[in-house]
């Protein structure tokens, strides 16, 4: 049977519903449309819409599902615990995929807080180039890492006025380049720009379009963080509902729509769509485009780090909830903060940056490859999950079930081929970083596994102490 997951862990439940909602806004509007869909479009062309479409839909279907899972049976760990709960009556099975689930979110964002420290110290170089990278990035982990001590409400209130602040370029970067298409903003006759214009739609065919799919996948990345802050809400079904279906209704919107806008001002097989964005307001004619441009995209990365951190310490404190971390990492601050799991997910990034100081071209190229291919093993875990659970809960407790994935289980069935299609499209794909990605991410994965059969053999499997006198109960 599925009893209630107790959340009564120590943690707060300060954050309110425009927390959530602007989570799961955030989570989706990152560096990776401000910058990295320059990259998408340089190979596609105008049909980049496409590969953000195909892929913003697979996101769609993964946010419902977890949607369905976390407003039924709200958890620490979110689908941590669905991994393991998806397959209780197979023990054996139940604790590998939730080890397996758990680590592999929690090494995707530990990478993500370092690239992210590092990337704001770029953008922060534009102004002060004679500032050295390393000590910003220092400056800006440390900050968002007090930040994320004090209370899980800061991180609540930093997230909704950053997200805010991104959600509100994306609109005006929409209505300005709605208006310069029409001939309004500078009273020319209304046309589609370049859009057709260097070769049409297709100019290299579906090749780019579904390759630039694969790559846009770690773009979406972030969303389904608010399915773990639900746990820290008053009232998560409630509260995850309603944000994960605002992620539904804007999501393809931001991204699908501001690409459009962008290949239809800036050409495609232009050395400015390197810088997307940057480019569509130069071409509009907007002053200070640039420095406007950097603003924006610092606050996504700022963002970014902020949320990551938040992701991975969740993450890491829920695995050792069930003996599958240190149980030294599970003292709670008397602010109900987990400060051991926060301070243990930003050791990389002090590595990394260090590693930045000797050398501020070094890369990580294990770490780096592997680590956007961890975020589809994820994904692929939650479809699973969400099958089996769905079954068990309309058996079980039907009464639970207050946000329904659609079509159920085609859907479901459909989301999980894609995932497989994007996988073995990157093992043979053209570009060779993508396989290289899927190659360095299988061989993380054989770690994991060698690291669980480790812990298995001479490990204690015995559930931790648990924090602030909860207790779990399936």
């Amino acid at each position: 049977m599925i009893n209630e997951l107790d959340n009564s862990c120590g943690l707060q439940h300060t954050l309110k519903q425009r927390h959530m909602t602007m989570i799961a806004l955030g989570g989706v509007i990152g560096a990776g449309l401000f910058v990295g869909s320059g990259v998408v479009a340089k190979s596609a062309g105008p049909a980049v819409i496409l590969s953000f479409l195909l892929t913003g839909g697979l996101i769609v279907l993964i946010m419902r599902m977890l949607g369905e899972m976390a407003s039924s049976l709200p958890a620490v760990g979110s689908f941590y615990e669905y991994a393991r709960l998806a397959f209780e009556d197979r023990p054996k099975i139940s604790q590998f995929l939730g080890f397996m689930s758990g680590w592999m979110y929690w090494y995707f964002w530990v990478v993500v807080v370092a690239l992210e420290a590092i990337a704001g110290a770029k953008l922060i170089n534009f102004w002060l180039p004679d500032v050295a990278p390393w000590m910003i990035s220092l400056i800006l982990l440390v900050s968002m890492t007090l930040l994320n001590l004090v209370s899980v409400k800061s991180f609540g209130e930093f997230e909704f006025w950053f997200a805010s602040i991104k959600v509100v370029a994306i609109v005006i970067f929409l209505a300005l380049g709605g208006l310069f298409l029409a001939g309004i903003l500078h009273n020319t006759p209304a046309s589609l720009g370049h859009f057709l214009t260097h070769g049409g739609f297709l100019p290299n065919g579906w090749g780019p379009v579904l390759s630039g799919a694969v790559a846009a996948t770690a773009f979406y990345s972030g969303a389904e963080i608010v399915t773990i802050a639900a746990a820290e809400t008053a009232d998560p079904a409630k509260a995850v509902a309603r944000a994960t279906n605002s992620v539904i209704s804007r999501v393809l919107l931001f991204y699908v729509g501001s690409l459009f806008l962008v290949v239809c001002i800036v050409p495609w097989n232009s050395d400015g769509i390197a810088t997307p964005f940057v480019s569509a307001l130069e071409g509009m004619g907007i002053p200070y485009a640039a420095h406007i441009m950097n603003a924006i995209i610092l606050t996504a990365v700022l963002s970014a780090l902020n949320s990551s951190l938040y992701a991975s310490s969740r993450m890491i404190f829920a695995l050792t909830r069930r003996g599958d971390a240190p149980t030294a990492l599970v003292k709670l601050s008397k602010n109900g903060v987990p400060v051991r799991a926060i301070l243990f997910s930003t050791l990389f990034a002090y590595a990394a940056i260090g590693v930045s100081y000797v050398s501020a071209d070094l890369v990580f190229p294990f770490i780096v490859n592997s680590y956007g291919t961890f975020i589809l093993f994820v994904y692929l875990l939650i479809a699973i999950s969400q099958l089996r659970l769905r079954a068990r809960l309309e058996r079980e407790h039907p009464e639970r079930i207050k946000v329904r994935m659609w079509l159920f289980p085609y859907l479901t069935y459909f989301a999980i081929i894609c995932m497989l299609v994007i996988l073995t499209a990157m093992g043979f794909s053209p570009d060779p970083e993508q396989r290289l990605s899927l190659w360095f991410g299988l061989g993380s994965l054989a770690l994991l596994v060698v690291l669980y059969l480790l812990k298995q053999s001479f490990g204690n499997n015995k559930k931790p102490p648990f924090p602030a006198g909860g207790k779990m109960a399936f």
